[in-house]
């Protein structure tokens, strides 16, 4: 029995199968966990949802950025990226059913017994953990039953950058949703920057990856993230692991399995053509 880990798929499915094949992974058996963008940008968005869900209880994956903009396509909030190629999921005829179970995953998982969270983005420099879950939480009550039409009509905005327990309403979760699907770099008072997607060698010196920061809940206990393809082959951290090593750019697609923190990888199996 083993869990694993993976980075982003944005539709690279005969990857992920490799890589599943490489571990020799059992549904009966194995868990799979996946840090968030199941869709966008590869060319078989729908075989990776259909795939993901179909493993019931022995997968868990978390929202990303990709996965809430897809909801919000769905809802026709957002009009569809001809470069997301999305064509056959919006045609498929479970295309209802798979948004629906994708609304209804979490943000954030925390697994106490193996002692690790798991986000898609990271967790903001000015919360704990308990902060942290109950955020989450707040979030995942309106995308699965509340006013979720308002929620992805308004999410689409920089501010606040900073957080404070007094936010209410659509402020406060729009500051949880960019934190746990959009953020790279902060500032060093903590405020979230959106516009630099630099490597982090050429990033301006009043800014620095959110885990770099000085919260104790970094050093506390293990964090699994992906969305941050620039960080691939950059050291990060003890206990930060970053998954997305930009399969869909035409990198490498990485699985961590989780007992003895070994990594696997398979390069892009072909060219995604999306730059």
């Amino acid at each position: 029995m083993a869990t694993y880990f993976v980075g982003d798929l944005h539709g690279c499915y005969d990857e992920l199968q490799l890589l599943l094949e490489k571990v020799a992974f059992e549904p009966t058996q194995d868990k799979l966990y996946l840090v968030g963008d199941l869709v966008a940008r590869g060319d078989k968005s729908l075989e990776c949802l259909r795939f993901v869900k179909s493993l019931g209880n022995a997968a868990q994956t978390v929202l990303g950025n990709h996965d809430l903009h897809l909801i919000s396509t769905a809802l026709g909030i957002k009009k569809v990226k001809s470069k997301d190629r999305l064509t056959a999921l919006f045609q498929a005829s479970d295309f209802d059913e798979l948004i629906d179970w994708l609304r209804h995953q979490p943000l954030l998982i925390h697994n106490e017994k193996q002692h690790f969270v798991m986000c898609h983005a990271g967790i903001s420099p000015d919360w704990d953990l308990v902060t942290a879950k109950t955020c989450a939480k707040e979030v995942e009550s309106v995308l699965r039953q509340g006013n979720i039409c308002y929620l992805l009509e308004n999410m689409y905005a920089e501010q606040p950058d900073r957080w404070s327990p007094d936010l209410q309403g659509i402020e406060r979760l729009r500051y949880i949703i960019n934190v746990f699907t959009r953020m790279r770099f902060c500032y060093w008072d903590h405020r979230l920057d959106f516009a630099c997607k630099s490597p982090l060698k050429e990033a301006p010196p009043e800014l620095t990856p959110w885990f770099n920061l000085n919260n104790p809940i970094y050093q506390d206990i293990p964090i699994i993230f992906g969305h941050w393809a620039s960080l691939v082959d950059e050291p990060t951290p003890n206990g930060i692991y970053a998954l997305d090593t930009g399969c869909v750019w035409n990198n490498r697609m990485t699985m961590l399995r989780w007992e003895d923190k070994q990594c696997f990888t398979q390069s892009a199996v072909k060219n995604y053509h999306i730059f």
